[in-house]
Formats: C-alpha cells, structure tokens, sequence
C-alpha cells in the first residue's frame, strides 16, 4: 500500500490574492501551504518581520510599528549588529491598539545575496509553527534571493503526521514583485527535487521516477520520452545496474526548444532510485541514505520544470537514467563484461561503482544521437569527493574551461558552490582492463582518487564534447537544518543549473 507522504513549502501569490500556484505535489496530490505579495503586513499576521542593518534598512517607523520604545533604541538595547541571520524578537502594538504582535527585526548585513538569502532563511524558522509571516522586504538588494531562502527554509517533508510545521504563510511586502516571483520559482523548483529525492525507495520505483518526470514535462511544456525494458536493448550499462531487481530499469528524456535556441545543453542525471551495492554490498551504514542516489537525476528534472518560466534562451535536453541496484540471483557479479551503448566494453569490478555504467550509458546516446554544444552531468558518484570537499560543496570536472567558469559563477550567485577539481591524466591508465575496452573502477583496487577516476571513466562516452560532471555526493543531502537547507534532500544542482542555463537571456 502506498505511503502517504506531504511535503511542503510556503510559497506565494498575487498581491490581490487570486488563486496561485501551490507548492509542488506529492505522488499523492498533498499541497504545500501558501503565501502572498501584498502592499503591507496582513492585518491578522502573527509576525512581521523588518530588514535592518548597515545595508538597507526599512523606515525607522510606520503604523504597524507602533511600539513605546523607539526602534533604534530597541535595537541598541539587544546590541543588534544587522549581521545576515541574526534576529532580535520584540513585542509591538497591533494595528489599531488591539493588542500585541511579535516584530522580528533581522539582519540583512551588505544586503547582497547571499546575506539576504540568508536573512529570509532566518526569519522562516523563527516563524516554524506559525499561521502566518509578513516579511517587509529591503529597499534595496536581491528580492529573489531573500523570497528564495525563506520559502526553502519553510520547506518540510513528512510520511503520516510528521512533527515538522513550517509557517504557513509567508506574505513578502515590498520590493519587485518580479524578483520576487523569480525567487519563488526557483524555490518551488529546487522543492520539487526535495521533493523526489525524499520519497521513500519503497514508492520510489524507476516506474515511478519516470512518472514524475512525466507529468513535470505535462505541466511544463516538455516533450518526453521513456525507454522501458525491451526498448533498453542497447544501454547495457543501464540493463546490467537493474538486472538484479524486481523494478525495471528505464531511461528518461525530457525536452524543451524554445524559439531560435542559442544553443543545445544536454544534462545527464544518476536516477539510482535506491542503492545497495549490488554484489558488491554496502554495509548497514551506508545504506540508509541510499533513497536519495537519484539526486542528480532529480536535479536535472527540477531544472527542467522550471525553464520555461524563465524563458531561457538554450534548447536543453535532460536524459536520467533510472535504476535500483539490487541483488539477487539475476544481479550482475564482479568480474563481468558489459557493452554500454556504443559499445564500448566494462569489466565491472565494483558492483557499487552502479551509477557511472549507467550515466555512461545515457553520455554516449547524448554523443551519438543529440549533437549537443555542451554536456553536463550532476550525480551523488563518489564518497571520494564527500571525503574531499566535505557537504557544502559540490566537485566540478570540466573539459571546458569557459564551462568550468560559468558553473563555478552560476554557483556562487545561487548559493550552491563548486570547486574545479582536476583530471589528472596520469591516472587514466587505472581503469585500464586485461579483458575489456575498460575497467569502472582502478583495477588495482586502491581507491585512490576515486572521484577523479569516476570522472576520467565518464569523459571517455563523451566523444570530446565540451563537458563537466558534477559529482555532489556530499551537498545533496543534509543531516540537519540550516540555513535555507532543511534536513533529508537538499536538491542541490537546481539552482546553479538554472543560473547556467539563464545566463543568457
């Protein structure tokens, strides 16, 4: 029987409060909570919160201020910097002396990006449990990135009665309604990759990663195709990684062409819908947050739904390749050949090393059959580059130099920073095999630089295309809350994509 599962995210609508866009849905139909833009604080709200600092500042007083205590003094008294993040409480009259409403004062420090996404994050959490939220927004700075971190810090997913309840109403005040509304966008999208990648293994088939992509592609305006099981005869990467279980395998295309495209960007996502390892078994550990392996592929989807509403200047195409690695007596066994599509050949020594066969799989269809300008794959790969970079950064690998460049900006701006990370060809004669074109992990079974080794094995279904991979094992998922990230999925990928692929226009 299916898990009912409800994820939510406060997110907006018009200042005149028609009907809006509710946060993206569960496999179940749960709606997210709702918000607005409005000209001043929602009279019934139970907090409103108001930007000081050295940056820009809200007006020193106005009627819904109303307080006995001047507001600088207030601020001087709880010796309040303006630093991003920080929030001082305090308690005023409401509108019309009809008693006390709570004013979080917060900080918007140089009121640049990052310190507003930061800010908006803040004052979310303050508001957890709350019906509703008025948030007065600068006068100056980034609008969409304060809208973005409040609306993703209200982000909650639960199974059942969960104990996580965000504020259910976040009303922005102030500011452009545009940035605003970009910032909204972009939250419900990177939402919507939370959302995927929290859904438990046992609703999360490949079938049921396909179904999500599809109707993402109905509702966005995609084209979208799905390879099933007889129709996988050539991706043997794909055919092996799932052969040991009882869901099928299937890869995903999504499609979107706007008029006069600049370009051609194909993005490739790991969609490992759940990982044990294979033969190859993880031990317990290791296992536990193997729900959230198809973040890549999640990201990719995400990215998608959201391009139209961005009107971005790029054709893109977004190929997951979907598997559950599992074992059994029909699972593939360390020390077989595989063809991948192309047929290139892979001794596979390491049943774990799953998701670079089947994104290999999907790079050298994107080669043969797509001609894209630029290739791009986002994948949780490797624990080598968690080890190395730690969970706030993803690792970057590139061929390009003006492709690294743009990914590593594009990151900085969304809050989702990468580091270059380099493909040193002296270890590509690792994956040398005595019996195959390759071998998918070092033969010599070091685990030296695995995730340089990881990304030398994927540059080779390339067919030299200008080409980064991603590997974003550490970012993708969070142990805790902080900041705009909330704990589980973090849909790490979605926004930098986005700024990538924007850029443009």
């Amino acid at each position: 029987m299916p898990i009912e599962t409800t994820p939510v995210l406060a997110d907006a609508h018009s200042a005149h409060r028609a009907h809006g866009a509710h946060s993206p849905q569960s496999a179940h139909g749960a709606p997210g909570t709702h918000g607005a833009y409005g000209a001043g604080p929602a009279p019934d709200a139970d907090l409103v919160a108001v930007p000081f600092g050295p940056g820009p500042t809200a007006p020193a007083s106005a009627p819904w201020l109303e307080s006995p205590v001047p507001v600088d003094a207030l601020l001087a008294h709880y010796e309040a910097k303006g630093e991003p993040g920080e929030v001082v409480e305090v308690p005023t009259v409401r509108d019309g002396g009809g008693g006390v409403r709570r004013v979080l004062f917060y900080g918007v420090g140089d009121g640049s990006a990052a310190a507003l996404r930061k800010a908006g994050a803040a004052v979310a959490r303050r508001a957890k449990g709350r019906a509703s939220l008025s948030v007065v927004v600068p006068s100056e700075g980034d609008g969409a990135a304060l809208a973005e971190g409040a609306l993703l810090a209200a982000y909650a997913f639960t199974v059942g009665n969960g104990r996580s309840k965000p504020v259910g109403e976040i009303v922005f005040v102030g500011g452009d309604e545009r940035d605003l509304k970009r910032g909204e966008a972009v939250a419900r999208a990177a939402a919507l990759a939370r959302d995927l990648v929290n859904t438990p293994s046992s609703v999360k088939t490949p079938a049921w990663l396909a179904e999500q992509a599809k109707a993402v592609a109905a509702g966005s305006g995609l084209g979208v195709r799905v390879w099933e099981e007889s129709e996988l005869g050539e991706f043997g990467g794909i055919r092996a990684v799932g052969q040991g279980s009882i869901s099928p395998p299937c890869l995903v295309q999504l499609s979107y062409t706007p008029e006069n495209p600049r370009a051609h960007v194909v993005l490739v996502g790991k969609g490992i819908t759940f990982d044990t390892g294979g033969l190859s078994l993880k031990p317990t550990e290791g296992m536990k947050a193997m729900k959230t392996d198809m973040a890549g592929g999640a990201a990719v989807i995400a990215a998608m739904s959201a391009l139209a509403a961005f009107d971005a200047p790029v054709r893109v195409t977004g190929l997951v390749a979907c598997a559950e690695n599992s074992i059994s007596g029909s699972a593939q066994r360390p020390g077989d050949v595989i063809t991948q599509y192309g047929g290139r050949t892979v001794e596979v020594l390491n049943t774990d090393a799953e998701g670079r066969l089947v994104l290999a799989d999907a790079l050298a269809y994107a080669h043969a059959e797509l001609d894209p300008d630029v290739v791009i794959d986002v994948a949780t790969l490797t624990g080598a580059a968690k080890v190395a970079l730690g969970v706030n950064l993803g690792a970057l690998y590139a061929t390009d130099e003006s492709l690294a460049a743009d990914l590593v900006a594009a990151g900085e701006a969304g809050g989702e920073r990468l580091w270059r990370m380099p493909l040193i060809e002296d270890y590509r004669e690792m994956l040398d095999s005595d019996v195959a074109d390759l071998a998918n992990v070092d033969r010599r079974m070091s685990g030296a630089a695995g995730s340089i080794a990881a990304a030398l094995f994927l540059r080779e279904f390339t067919g030299g295309r200008p080409w980064a991979h991603l590997d974003i094992a550490g970012p993708a998922r969070a142990a805790s809350d902080e900041g705009e990230i909330t704990k589980g999925g973090t849909g790490f990928g979605v926004r930098l994509l986005l700024r990538y692929l924007t850029a443009a226009s």
